[in-house]
């Protein structure tokens, strides 16, 4: 098996075990956690490590495409395609699209190499991970299916194990999987390390495109058969390509761990040799800081935060003071519309916190006040009985859709920049400490037609105020509908 090596970047998740920082309009590979680079930049830049390595295929939710595509602009990367999940079906239908995507990108008779990452790993030493991804890719190239294994510190019981067998002889370091483990309880973890041989399921892998689809179709045909479809119905959209929703949604949802990796007989693990952690709870980013970020009682205070009397406490704080006094082992985040409150044994269950927030149909799962768009941002400022106000900050050379309310009526004041503005059938500039009024139902545009940011305030009057409220005539990132996350 020879090819080109393609890294296929799994960008999907919604992260809910770091709400309320991670949320599903803006979630965790998208933010910058542990340094001024975000977890789907670091990937990138990670991988820029490999040699002779293809430019990355990104499979991302809908919800995200603008936010990944500038994150890659930012640190001057361009992907090989940017995949568009319509929904979300877990990671071997995504991996079965970028095996399509990269076979399609190939010379007849190359047969590519995949080397799958997700976006929310933490690895620590950049030598030994592209040393492992040597090894791993030795593995494929004789026909295996490769995942990377971490060695286990402690006993996890939040991620999945593998038990290594025989050495494969294709590689320094490749073992025969000898079987995996589903994330076990305490005494099951603690009893998997002392026996050895034994790696924490990392969820990288490496294998030749050609291969994993033909185990797809032995172990799980009937993904095989809605991505091939759903990929070949696809559509190029501001470059971007859109997977078929209704082929792709007949997918059904599984991991590739349980779709392919547990059920083939060529399963190979290959140790990363490096620290690594996929960033799953408040309780594993705080582990991640350094010696020199804790104090003398072992807290971890980042923000506008004052820790009194409090021990192995970590404290986040965005906008504003927080601090905590007698306390320990808690984890402490807050945001400028959520706080949260936790016990560190407790922070793998955040998830289960979300999945109540959305019973209760609050917004606050989904989107955070800072609201990104195409375009630029809005911060949602303060809201009452028929009204609301928004901090609108407008990209230089960008300009929101033309559309119009049927409930609500806009009054706009320019705080900052120029800003060119279609009300009805007239078009004219407001500048600097100017204003203008949007009547319920008019057709309108906002602009800003200079190379500088256009800010203003925005304030909203009427019946409903809600984000669905909108009628699309024009626009110029081809969404249509409302102003939703999937827009």
């Amino acid at each position: 098996m020879s090819g080109p090596l393609f890294p296929v970047i799994l960008s999907g998740g919604a992260g809910s075990r770091l709400w309320p920082l991670s949320r599903e309009a803006y979630p965790k590979q998208l933010i910058a956690l542990v340094d001024k680079h975000t977890l789907l930049q670091a990937t990138v830049l990670r991988l820029e490590a490999i040699d002779d390595l293809r430019p990355p295929i990104v499979v991302c939710n809908k919800k995200h495409r603008f936010m990944v595509v500038e994150q890659f602009q930012a640190i001057g990367v361009t992907p090989t395609a940017i995949l568009l999940e319509p929904t979300a079906r877990n990671t071997a239908p995504a991996i079965a699209s970028a095996a399509l995507e990269a076979l399609a990108r190939c010379d007849d008779g190359d047969d590519p190499i995949l080397l799958v990452t997700p976006t929310d790993h933490i690895i620590r030493n950049t030598e030994k991970f592209v040393q492992a991804v040597g090894e791993a890719t030795q593995e494929a190239a004789t026909g295996h299916l490769v995942t990377f294994g971490a060695t286990p510190t402690y006993p996890e019981t939040g991620y999945g194990y593998i038990k290594a067998g025989s050495p494969t002889g294709a590689s320094e370091g490749g073992r025969v999987v000898e079987r995996f483990v589903e994330k076990p309880d305490a005494g099951n973890a603690a009893a998997l390390i002392e026996a050895g041989d034994c790696y924490w399921n990392s969820g990288m892998f490496v294998f030749g495109a050609t291969r994993y689809l033909g185990e797809l179709q032995q172990h799980a045909a009937p993904v095989l058969e809605s991505i091939r479809e759903a990929h070949g119905n696809a559509t190029p959209d501001l470059g971007f390509l859109r997977l078929n929703a209704e082929s792709f949604a007949r997918s059904p949802a599984i991991s590739v761990d349980y779709a392919v990796m547990e059920h083939t007989s060529e399963a190979v693990v290959v140790p990363l040799g490096s620290d690594w952690s996929d960033v799953g709870s408040w309780t594993a980013l705080a582990d991640l800081s350094d010696h020199a970020d804790k104090d003398e009682c072992g807290n971890v205070a980042q923000g506008d935060v004052i820790l009194q009397d409090a021990r192995n406490t970590y404290a986040r704080g965005e906008t504003r003071l927080v601090t905590a006094l007698g306390v320990e082992d808690l984890v402490i985040i807050d945001t400028p519309d959520a706080l949260l409150v936790a016990g560190k044994h407790a922070t793998q269950d955040t998830k289960k916190l979300v999945e109540r927030l959305k019973q209760d149909d609050r917004d606050e799962c989904r989107y955070h006040r800072k609201v990104y768009r195409p375009w630029g941002h809005y911060d949602s400022v303060h809201s009452g009985n028929r009204f609301q106000v928004k901090h609108i900050i407008v990209d230089p050379g960008q300009q929101l859709s033309l559309q119009s309310h049927r409930h609500r009526a806009e009054h706009w004041v320019v705080v900052r920049g120029t800003a060119r503005v279609t009300r009805g059938e007239e078009t004219f500039l407001l500048s600097e400490n100017e204003s203008t009024y949007i009547p319920a139902g008019t057709k309108h545009r906002l602009e800003n037609p200079a190379e500088t940011p256009l800010e203003l305030i925005e304030v909203q009057s009427g019946d409903y105020l809600g984000e669905d409220d909108i009628t699309r005539f024009e626009d110029a990132y081809g969404r249509s509908g409302p102003d939703s996350p999937d827009q």
